[in-house]
């Protein structure tokens, strides 16, 4: 049997990717206006899945709305950012303690199989590409704990703070930086050492916010 072709998203979910897109590239910047009649008609959509698309950012935090003036995406502070990442340890640390001791062969070929595409994409400067792969690195070990709640729920902290990723990322040092912690990380999820992972990972969440707090209060 041949496998079936994908389905092709829904208006709203390709509108809803575009976006998240263009707050990760950059090309939508923080405090900028969406103006919605230019970005459908770019889109080739109506403003139907537009709105709802805008309406799933607000949720997040990603865009903000004013009254009488529209949607705005929604401007960077280190005290957000510094509240996500701190209900993100929280959840996390649950996470891996349970899906550490869970992890197969298989699994493990894959954490090493995003890391090289974290790599890959840090080498060439791509940092959707990097921001997508290092979602991927993160969730095939959170997810693993088989609590789709959790699951869940730590996908829209993640969500919430792309546009932060893309910060951290865009400087070099730090690509280099996030290689090296994901090496250290996989190594100790080899070893299903679950003190060891969960500490490389509050250091790694806490490298982030230190640096990106850096750029957000120069």
């Amino acid at each position: 049997m041949t496998d079936r072709p994908r389905r092709p998203p829904t208006a709203q979910e390709f509108v809803l990717g575009e976006l998240r897109r263009g707050i990760v590239s950059g090309e939508l910047r923080p405090g900028e206006q969406i103006r919605q009649d230019a970005l459908a008609e770019r889109l080739g959509t109506s403003r139907v899945p537009l709105r709802e698309a805008l309406k799933i950012l607000e949720g997040e935090g990603q865009v903000a709305y004013h009254p009488h003036r529209g949607y705005f995406v929604a401007e960077l502070s280190s005290a957000d950012l510094v509240e996500v990442y701190r209900i993100r340890e929280l959840l996390e640390d649950e996470a891996i303690a349970t899906a550490l001791p869970l992890l197969t062969d298989a699994d493990l070929a894959s954490l090493e199989a995003a890391l090289l595409a974290i790599e890959s994409a840090a080498a060439s400067g791509d940092i959707p590409a990097m921001t997508r792969a290092n979602r991927e690195f993160h969730f095939l070990l959170i997810e693993r704990a088989g609590m789709p709640r959790l699951s869940r729920l730590i996908r829209q902290l993640w969500d919430a703070t792309d546009a932060y990723r893309s910060v951290y990322f865009a400087e070099p040092a730090n690509r280099d930086q996030v290689e090296r912690e994901h090496r250290a990380i996989l190594d100790a999820a080899r070893r299903r050492d679950i003190p060891g992972t969960v500490a490389l990972l509050h250091s790694h969440r806490d490298q982030a916010v230190q640096r990106v707090s850096l750029v957000l209060d120069h």
